[in-house]
């Protein structure tokens, strides 16, 4: 009688720590079976905001120069888009010619202001260099057509622009103040004139390297265009 208990117990004890298996055993937490080969997927986060390797040293909203420029992803983008021709367009060789009014291309590529001083933000509002020096824009400015590779949209998110790609170009022309809040050029002090930086928007097609697969797509950026020379009232 009392080996019969003890027999009891032991069975209860054993199946408690082995149940009976009914159809295909639980796999061990812990411990997934494998099926094959597991690729490794790393999802890294790409911020569109943040500030590319070209423009990390530079307070400019673009870049001329991009050793980072994804040419083969724009090729790749252009090839597989059945409308691009629709999207794209360029004025060839832009200069002074077609773009500003009474000035030739050789003659605003002549434009030289290494003698101005800014006048009123000199010592003197009668500084000479106010007044004299060669012909140019009467607000000093560095005047360059150019064919961005990545720049900064409306939205402030980075962009790389479809420039210098088998033979697709888009050029702007960007104009920026020499001197930024100095006088006019050829004006009187009494007028308290002052230069001022002025924009256009641009409309460029464009590649959002932080979504390839949204391919190419018109973007809006904004962009230096012109010295303005501004009287107060």
């Amino acid at each position: 009688m009392r080996e019969s208990v003890i027999l009891a117990c032991a069975g209860a004890v054993l199946g408690s720590v082995h149940p009976p298996a009914y159809g295909h055993p639980r796999p061990a937490y812990g411990h997934q079976p494998a099926y094959g080969h597991q690729p490794s997927y790393k999802h890294e986060y790409c911020d569109p905001t943040a500030t590319p390797t070209c423009a990390a040293n530079s307070t400019l909203t673009y870049c001329l120069e991009d050793a980072e420029y994804p040419e083969y992803e724009i090729k790749g983008a252009i090839s597989a888009d059945h409308i691009f021709a629709k999207k794209y367009a360029d004025v060839a060789d832009q200069s002074a010619d077609d773009l500003v009014d009474m000035v030739t291309k050789e003659q605003e590529e002549a434009f030289d202001y290494s003698y101005y001083t800014g006048a009123s933000t000199g010592d003197s509002p009668y500084d000479a260099t106010h007044w004299g020096g060669p012909e140019g824009y009467i607000c000093p400015s560095d005047v360059a057509y150019v064919m961005a590779k990545r720049a900064q949209n409306v939205e402030g998110k980075w962009r790389v622009i479809v420039n210098d790609v088998h033979y697709y170009t888009q050029t702007a022309r960007l104009e920026t103040c020499l001197f930024p809040e100095a006088a006019c050029r050829a004006l009187a002090p009494c007028f308290k004139s002052h230069c001022t930086q002025k924009y256009v928007y641009h409309r460029l097609l464009s590649f959002d390297p932080c979504d390839p697969y949204k391919g190419l797509f018109i973007d809006i950026y904004k962009m230096p265009s012109a010295c303005s020379c501004h009287i107060p009232a």
